[in-house]
């Protein structure tokens, strides 16, 4: 008699951001997560509107995600993704999760955070359910410190993925500046962020 053969469910990363714009430093570290830890693909989820980014000028969330769509073109590991669209605003991380669980429930999702995030998740709304039912992987910020994965919860890993100290702020400063941002973008990001001439006087 032959056995049924069972398969975990894939594990998808998701990182979240308004990405205002996206950069090299989140492209580095998305693909990190993608293909040096057990997720099976990285989603970028871009936020039309964060609770904690409410004064924040931000481009059009449909400009956003083209420049997202252009930035990872060709990676069949990373994926852009608009779901928070079409959900209430501002986006709290537990709607969204809870829509892709509906809407993929072959799937298991991981929550992608920074350092200087997970000191702020007691904060979020249904924080305790987020931590309860969803696997966290916590990656470096920039004068955050981690902690140890002997003081961490089952459900939490902590990540060493490389430390990029490139902001968004940062490179709309330098485009309102006249300044160059080769290699803080993919030159295709340059080129459609030239072109639309976003963020320019």
């Amino acid at each position: 008699m032959s056995r049924a053969v069972t398969t975990s469910p894939a594990r998808i990363g998701l990182l979240f951001g308004s990405f205002n714009p996206i950069h090299t430093g989140h492209l580095i570290l998305a693909n990190y997560m993608a293909t040096h830890t057990d997720l099976s693909e990285v989603w970028l989820i871009v936020s039309p509107q964060s609770p904690y980014k409410v004064n924040q000028d931000l481009l059009p969330e449909t400009i956003r995600f083209s420049l997202v769509e252009t930035a990872i073109g060709g990676n069949s590991r990373l994926r852009a993704v608009d779901l928070e669209f079409e959900l209430p605003k501002p986006s709290f991380t537990i709607t969204t999760l809870d829509e892709l669980g509906r809407l993929h429930p072959e799937l298991e999702f991981v929550l992608l955070m920074g350092g200087d995030n997970l000191l702020g998740l007691a904060g979020w709304k249904d924080s305790e359910r987020i931590q309860r039912d969803f696997d966290i992987y916590v990656y470096p910020r920039p004068g955050y410190s981690l902690p140890t994965q002997e003081n961490t919860s089952k459900r939490l890993r902590v990540v060493s993925a490389p430390l990029l100290d490139i902001s968004a702020t940062f490179i709309r400063q330098c485009i309102t500046a006249g300044k160059s941002i080769r290699y803080l973008v993919p030159e295709a990001v340059e080129q459609q962020i030239a072109a639309g001439g976003y963020w320019q006087k």
